[in-house]
């Protein structure tokens, strides 16, 4: 392994124990997903999922299920981008758990070239639209 390898892969852990972390803040019973969104060794943006600001905040409904209206971490990093002077453009996205295919289609919009992820999630249309749109994907277990 390169020197600048073996440097990246000390940072990637970093910020992904960063996105763990940050994912605490989700009042979601099901799952806590954490995002970062990495420029130039600069957090600019972070997200967790949840509700939209203003709404009341209980991610499920009675039967467990998530409500329709609940944002991804993903969603809301980059839509934090949004209102922003910052840019994602090139820039590097942890997240908790892998993107699904909406997430994904809106990390490609934000220009973002790397997305590192922790947790495989059941479905991989995300992560294979994500490929498919030259966008490096790394799997990262935090436990190792």
């Amino acid at each position: 392994m390169k020197p600048t390898e073996h440097k990246q892969e000390i940072l990637d852990k970093r910020y992904m124990r960063m996105a763990l972390i940050w994912a605490e803040n989700s009042y979601c019973q099901r799952r806590q997903v954490g995002a970062l969104i990495v420029k130039d060794k600069m957090i600019i943006s972070d997200g967790y999922n949840g509700t939209p600001a203003g709404f009341e905040n209980v991610c499920e409904d009675e039967n467990g299920v998530t409500r329709p209206y609940v944002l991804h971490a993903e969603a809301n990093a980059i839509t934090k981008i949004a209102r922003s002077s910052n840019n994602s453009e090139g820039a590097t996205m942890y997240v908790t758990a892998s993107p699904c295919i909406e997430c994904a289609k809106l990390i490609i919009q934000a220009g973002i070239k790397r997305v590192v992820y922790a947790e495989k999630y059941r479905l991989e249309d995300g992560l294979d639209l994500l490929k498919r749109a030259n966008i490096e994907v790394v799997y990262l277990n935090p436990n190792e």
